[in-house]
């Protein structure tokens, strides 16, 4: 039975994991227009199905039938696997993230994760930093200024919310002593990581809507400047992958806050000790809350400037981040 542990049990892992996040991703467009439809006082989607909720479906059928025009002045190769290096990026950050503890399966100890590896938060910085490679290359190949413009400025926002993005969670390995996301998870059995480290978990928020291009941060297609930005070429299909991309990496990124940050499955303890399936309950309804807060700030917060965004990153953001880091350095060597 060896082999079943060491190759099918992963791949159903994996399998069932992709699905869940491209279901996910699909239904998360459905969920911002209601939200943000309720924040506008109007119905939202409500004609494909009971509440809309065929609406999401509506939309794939149409992205899959709808005429693919390639324009003659593209790089052909890059400009057709851009948004695929985009989408490929967002599914694999979510192979370390633990979305419940290890439970008895058909007779097997299965951990509701895809890979636990010790340096899980870097393997998540790494492959999370590929997306933007996907947004920059379909912007440079698609030798349009505009798209031009707005690969460049993603590239320009990755650079500088990284590093914060990367600053913040130098403090939460401080305190955690691990670089591996189980033992984070179960490091916040008695309080989660928010109460410990407030001011970190405000500046991972801000970096990560800012690596995510989400609004008020959507600067790299900003429709009022750059007419649509790095997919200015793109339609049909291809259009579809980075549309589900953005919202499938709304549902990974809420994930990840939700690990580092809301203690995953594990707090409070009171629902998750009940049983494996309450902690994966636990585990979705804080994620389901994180993506509230994501679509509550783009209802809520206009667009900024380019020039000022990036003022804000290196003059107030990044001082920031060293202050909390050296501050929870501080509390680590001496208490």
């Amino acid at each position: 039975m060896d082999w079943v542990a060491d190759f099918w049990i992963p791949l159903i892992k994996a399998v069932v994991v992709v699905l869940v996040l491209l279901l996910g991703g699909a239904y998360m467009t459905w969920g911002e227009r209601k939200i943000c439809a309720r924040f506008q006082v109007r119905y939202g989607p409500n004609r494909a199905g009971p509440f809309g909720i065929l609406q999401p479906l509506a939309d794939a059928v149409k992205a899959i039938f709808k005429e693919e025009i390639v324009p003659n002045h593209v790089d052909k190769i890059i400009y057709v696997m851009a948004p695929g290096i985009s989408f490929a990026a967002v599914l694999i950050t979510f192979a370390v993230i633990p979305f419940g503890p290890e439970v008895d399966l058909f007779g097997q100890r299965v951990g509701l994760w895809v890979g636990d590896i010790e340096v899980g938060l870097l393997f998540l910085l790494a492959i999370a930093a590929l997306g933007s490679y996907g947004i920059v290359l379909g912007g440079w190949s698609s030798n349009n200024k505009y798209s031009l413009l707005g690969a460049l400025r993603a590239a320009a926002q990755m650079i500088s919310y990284e590093l914060i993005l990367g600053i913040s969670l130098l403090a939460v390995v401080l305190l955690a002593g691990s670089l591996n996301l189980r033992e984070i998870v179960d490091f916040q059995g008695t309080w989660p990581l928010l109460v410990l480290q407030p001011l970190g978990f405000l500046i991972f928020l801000i970096a990560i809507l800012a690596e995510s291009n989400r609004s008020p941060f959507d600067l790299p297609e900003t429709e009022n400047e750059l007419v649509s930005g790095f997919m200015t070429e793109y339609g049909g299909i291809k259009f579809a992958l980075y549309f589900i991309a953005e919202y499938t990496a709304m549902v990974v990124n809420s994930a990840i806050v939700v690990t580092i940050f809301l203690g995953g499955w594990k707090w409070p303890a009171l629902i998750s000790d009940l049983h494996p399936l309450a902690g994966v309950g636990l585990f979705l309804a804080k994620v389901l809350f994180v993506l509230f807060l994501y679509v509550w700030i783009r209802a809520s917060i206009p667009r900024v400037r380019f020039d000022k965004f990036m003022r804000f990153s290196w003059k107030f953001m990044l001082p920031l981040a060293f202050v909390n880091l050296l501050a929870t350095a501080a509390v680590v060597a001496f208490l």
